[in-house]
């Protein structure tokens, strides 16, 4: 895993104070920053990627000011990096080599919630859990739920195709964007998409678009899909005496024909981050399902109870059904919490996002078993109590979130390795090395793994097609940049 920026050629000092003053000029001085602490922020995203401090930021409040910042960045050949929320986890949002971040929060209405076609129109910079919930007053539905979806913004979920626990039944993010408006590296404005359901005009460009990371375009405006609001919820909870338990349940509900529209796993190791958040957890328990079901009609508490049926095996503990709101929020709470509890187990923790096919999780959760046994017992005295392993993730679509835990800087070679070997197995299995947080920069070095040289090739003619100079978000997705940018080998 790559945790330092790729190395890019730097524009001059010159070109930046050109380009600069260009900016100010068009979208005023007060949406432009040059100071290096009120810089800071936008060096970072929630990756762990080093930070990397801009040459400058422009705050973009309208689509004029991106088409005015895309212009300029190409005249004095600058780099752009567009940002939303900050929010992505393998570094889309560092500026690599410096250059322009164009921020987009600053866009962030709702333009149209149409309840006839059942569709929305909005801007980039919308809070992911501000959109839900104008949606829900409506009596509407936008079901992709990022686990950062209280800070992520929708136009960061659209490059990134974001997922969340909820896709198991509706899907990923790129299934609700019926078109978009885009912005290209020049300033030239692209619309693609339709506000139909059906629409198969021409290549399907919207498709490409979503998912694409900032590297093809900056979005100002998308056209969402919208579904009727589910009546009724309920959340349960079950927890097993071991992981083979857990997902033979999950394997079940599938072969049953139950789909929930959430189905959440953690291992024994989640499970004993969660009991130092304080979450009643049974100390039995080496694995825990915490699944969501919605529906319509009266036929609802009959779909709980087989679901409630299902949970319960020679295997389980216990199965706890949510008995309000209140209760459902803090079980979701305590989910979406996971990450940084598990921060608190180690000095140093680094998290992957990987897919296998459902029917392959026993055996993805055999193989880190055997290589978290295998780190451990590679570690010396010295070095601590070696690197520890934590699974946990969306078991109804097959994405799991695989976490490494170490404490000392030795104990990085026993990670990189670790890594190394996960991302091999996970595509040996069938798999995908990433299932919503894209490839960014920490994800350089495996895409070869899953992808064809000829395949990536393609994707690099595509680019050159879109950014012919690789002047936006370069260092992402491609290990080695070819193209006009300027990249040097990683």
């Amino acid at each position: 895993m790559l945790l330092r920026s790729p190395e890019l050629r730097r524009p001059s000092q010159a070109a930046i104070d050109r380009a600069t003053l260009d900016l100010e000029h068009a979208v005023g001085a007060s949406h432009v920053l040059r100071d290096r602490d009120a810089m800071a922020d936008y060096a970072r995203d929630e990756s762990e990627v080093e930070p990397s401090m801009p040459d400058v930021v422009v705050l973009a409040t309208s689509r004029q000011a991106i088409v005015d910042t895309l212009a300029i960045a190409e005249k004095h050949g600058l780099y752009v990096t567009p940002r939303a929320g900050g929010s992505g986890r393998t570094g889309g949002a560092i500026p690599s080599g410096g250059g322009i971040v164009l921020a987009t929060h600053g866009m962030s209405s709702v333009k149209e919630i149409n309840k006839r076609d059942l569709l929305a129109v909005v801007e980039p910079g919308i809070i992911t859990w501000d959109f839900h919930n104008e949606v829900e007053r409506e009596g509407l539905f936008y079901p992709p739920d990022p686990n950062s979806l209280k800070m992520c913004r929708l136009g960061g979920n659209i490059a990134e195709n974001a997922g969340g626990p909820r896709a198991f039944k509706y899907g990923v993010t790129r299934e609700y964007i019926y078109g978009l408006e885009t912005v290209l590296m020049g300033g030239n404005v692209v619309r693609s998409g339709r506000q139909t359901v059906k629409g198969v005009t021409g290549y399907d460009v919207t498709a490409l678009l979503v998912g694409s990371e900032g590297t093809l375009g900056v979005f100002t405006e998308a056209t969402v899909r919208l579904l009727r609001k589910p009546p009724e919820v309920a959340t349960l909870v079950a927890t097993y005496t071991s992981e083979e338990g857990a997902v033979e349940v999950v394997e079940t509900l599938i072969q049953r024909g139950i789909v929930p529209r959430c189905v959440e796993l953690m291992d024994e190791a989640t499970l004993v981050a969660l009991r130092n958040e304080k979450v009643p957890v049974d100390h039995r328990a080496k694995a825990m399902l915490l699944l969501e079901i919605d529906g319509f009609g009266n036929h609802f508490e009959e779909e709980i109870e087989a679901l409630g049926n299902q949970l319960s095996t020679p295997l389980s503990l216990d199965v706890q059904m949510a008995k309000n709101e209140s209760d459902r929020e803090r079980l979701w709470s305590a989910r979406r919490a996971l990450s940084p509890a598990t921060k608190k187990l180690a000095k140093h923790k680094l998290s992957e996002d990987v897919v296998v096919p459902r029917s392959r999780m026993l055996n993805l959760f055999a193989f880190i078993r055997s290589m978290s046994d295998e780190n451990f017992a590679a570690t010396t005295p010295e070095e601590g109590q070696g690197v520890r392993h934590l699974t946990y993730g969306h078991a109804g679509d097959g994405n799991l979130h695989v976490n490494f835990l170490w404490d000392t800087p030795e104990q990085r070679t026993h990670v990189n390795r670790s890594i190394d070997r996960l991302m091999h197995e996970v595509v040996k299995l069938g798999g995908t090395i990433s299932g919503e947080h894209g490839i960014g920069i920490t994800k350089l070095d495996y895409l070869a793994i899953e992808q064809s040289s000829e395949l990536i090739l393609l994707q690099k003619r595509i680019k050159n097609a879109f950014d012919p100079k690789g002047l936006l978000n370069p260092g992402k997705i491609f290990a080695a940049a070819d193209n006009p940018g300027g990249h040097k080998a990683c």
